[in-house]
């Protein structure tokens, strides 16, 4: 489910040019993605009062984020000054009109001041799939991650629309049980998400290209 994308192509050049090129202009050469982490799950009250070491946390370390993830966001390809994709694709939910938001952490191996930072899912309310593009300079304490040490885990939170954490609430049937599906695909700066480089969600399929005039009247005097 989780994979790396392919780096830019330099199949057909030759080694003098493709070093050259490398060097006058590594950024363009090296425009990448990749799918940071991929989970789907049941989220329940009993699960988010018995989240350890934090309430209302789902943890995504271990086998569940990507083992090839770099460990330096800055170099060779520049994922720090990049996007992030979030795909949030929530599959059920009580039928309430409460929202419900999603904070995604990022946890290094080494951090300052904070010691981690946070962007976020958009609020919702309903069943459906919800896609949003975030700067990877412009979330919560981004600055507080030392991007060139690597990741270690994400910490997702479940909260209300006003950021409390669900497990608080007096009325926990309006959020609880849950599933939900997220993905947070790494979009290196310079560089546009592709979904069609994200394994196991729907594609666009290509539009059928239009018959031939020629072959259309072939085929009738068959």
């Amino acid at each position: 489910m989780i994979r790396m994308t392919s780096r830019t192509a330099t199949l057909g050049w030759s080694l003098p040019a493709a070093a050259a090129a490398l060097m006058l202009t590594p950024a363009a050469c090296r425009a990448e993605q990749f799918v940071l982490f991929d989970v789907t799950f049941t989220f329940t009250k009993m699960d988010a009062d018995n989240s350890t070491p934090s309430q209302s946390h789902y943890y995504v370390k271990g086998k569940l984020i990507n083992p090839k993830r770099p460990v330096d966001w800055t170099s060779p390809v520049d994922y720090r000054n990049g996007t992030v994709h979030i795909r949030t694709e929530v599959l059920e939910k009580p039928d309430s009109d409460e929202p419900v938001q999603w904070s995604l952490c990022y946890i290094p191996i080494h951090g300052q001041g904070n010691g981690y930072g946070c962007c976020g899912t958009d609020k919702y309310t309903k069943k459906g799939v919800y896609d949003k593009d975030v700067s990877m300079k412009s979330f919560w304490e981004n600055n507080s991650i030392i991007w060139t040490d690597g990741i270690k885990q994400m910490d997702l939170v479940m909260k209300d629309k006003d950021g409390n954490k669900t497990h608080t609430r007096t009325d926990p049937e309006k959020f609880f049980p849950t599933k939900i599906r997220i993905t947070m695909i790494q979009v290196s700066a310079g560089s546009k998400y592709d979904p069609n480089l994200v394994p196991n969600i729907p594609h666009q399929k290509p539009a059928e290209k239009p018959k031939d005039a020629t072959e259309t009247a072939s085929a009738r005097t068959r």
